[in-house]
């Protein structure tokens, strides 16, 4: 019987997880944490994974997630417009959701190991297997899925390229109670960054920012820098001031890497953002890490059925990937670079949404996939 590793319990994780137990193979997944957790996100969900959650019911009804149709976007002296979003989405924690997804994970019979981290994953050539380490033993499997996010020490250990290029963006988290409209995901621009805010579940909202690093060491602390930095924006002045804010402390994350990356490598099929991190402007990372999750089970189902070889697998993977997400990511990275994080920039983001529809239009729509 064949056997499947996953590395790491987030989105990806637990999607292809589920899928492939469904399928009758034999996966363990590991996760380093416990469930529930909170990760830094946008947790903000496109629309285009409605047909594939509600059809193996892993949508999140439960939480009862609020209904995203309109982008509001502003700049750094507080000029905004409003659009709308065609295809639209919805809001859930990660807190939530990956725990949602895990119960789903254990339901389908998959094998989940919390509070342990994977040490190394290393491929037998003349076994044709994989040996799977951590710090209480090794194990063996015919397949391994690298779904351990935006920066693993995996990374490190198979010295991959984009770690050669320092990173200068954190990633700052908070939960908040306060009067942001349930159908609307707004995106205010800062000098050195970008705020996005959206609705989740019971009436919260998250508020997730992008800086950089510089500007984070020049104030010293998170709370110096919104204070002199983020609320230079009227509209996160308003949010700062008059919402609760529920963490003691905010989720934060060094180092958020928008590099190209290798889906496949030392034969390792990796999937989210193992595989490649969309700009969190664009909003969709979690979109995509479903999508990625079900494309990778779906390849290794078929290759398990047909008994066909790894090297298909693998060029299976790499070409359906590139078709499906190379284009998405790179869309996400030329629009932050030119059209976000400073006042000029932000001034003419909000221009070209007023005065070019057709333009607002398109970014839009380049930030959602089609339904899958």
């Amino acid at each position: 019987m064949k056997k499947v590793i996953l590395v790491g319990g987030g989105i990806s994780g637990l999607i292809s997880a589920i899928q492939l137990a469904r399928a009758g193979i034999s996966c363990m997944l590991f996760e380093k944490k416990t469930y529930p957790f909170h990760r830094v996100c946008g947790e903000y969900i496109s629309n285009e994974t409605l047909p594939f959650l509600q059809g193996h019911e892993l949508f999140p009804d439960q939480f009862k997630p609020p209904n995203i149709n309109q982008f509001e976007l502003s700049s750094v002296s507080g000029k905004s417009k409003k659009l709308t979003l065609g295809l639209g989405g919805f809001g859930v924690s990660r807190f939530a959701f990956d725990h949602f997804l895990y119960k789903r994970a254990i339901e389908s019979g998959v094998e989940v190991v919390l509070q342990q981290e994977v040490d190394s994953v290393n491929f037998i050539e003349n076994a044709n297997h994989f040996e799977v380490t951590t710090g209480q033993q090794t194990f063996i499997s015919d397949f391994v899925i690298g779904s351990f996010g935006k920066r693993s020490r995996l990374d490190q250990g198979l010295s991959r390229a984009f770690l050669e290029r320092k990173s200068p963006y954190v990633g700052v988290k908070y939960h908040i109670l306060g009067d942001h409209p349930r159908h609307l995901i707004s995106l205010h621009n800062f000098n050195g960054g970008y705020c996005g805010i959206s609705n989740i579940e019971d009436g919260k909202s998250n508020l997730c920012y992008l800086v950089h690093r510089n500007l984070l060491k020049r104030h010293k602390t998170i709370s110096e820098l919104e204070q002199q930095v983020l609320m230079k924006n009227p509209f996160l002045k308003n949010i700062f001031s008059t919402s609760e804010f529920l963490f003691e402390k905010p989720e934060t994350i060094n180092e958020i890497s928008f590099e190209t990356k290798e889906p496949v490598l030392n034969h390792i099929l990796m999937a989210g953002d193992a595989a490649g991190m969309i700009a969190p402007l664009c909003g969709n990372g979690m979109a995509m890490a479903i999508h990625s999750g079900k494309l990778v089970s779906e390849i290794i189902i078929q290759a398990v059925n047909e008994n066909l070889k790894r090297e298909w697998v693998e060029n299976m993977y790499s070409l359906k990937w590139k078709k499906l997400f190379a284009s998405r990511l790179w869309a996400g990275r030329v629009i932050q670079n030119n059209l976000f994080g400073s006042e000029w920039s932000s001034r003419m983001a909000v221009a070209l949404t007023m005065h070019l529809p057709p333009l607002a239009n398109f970014i839009v729509r380049n930030t959602h996939g089609k339904p899958f």
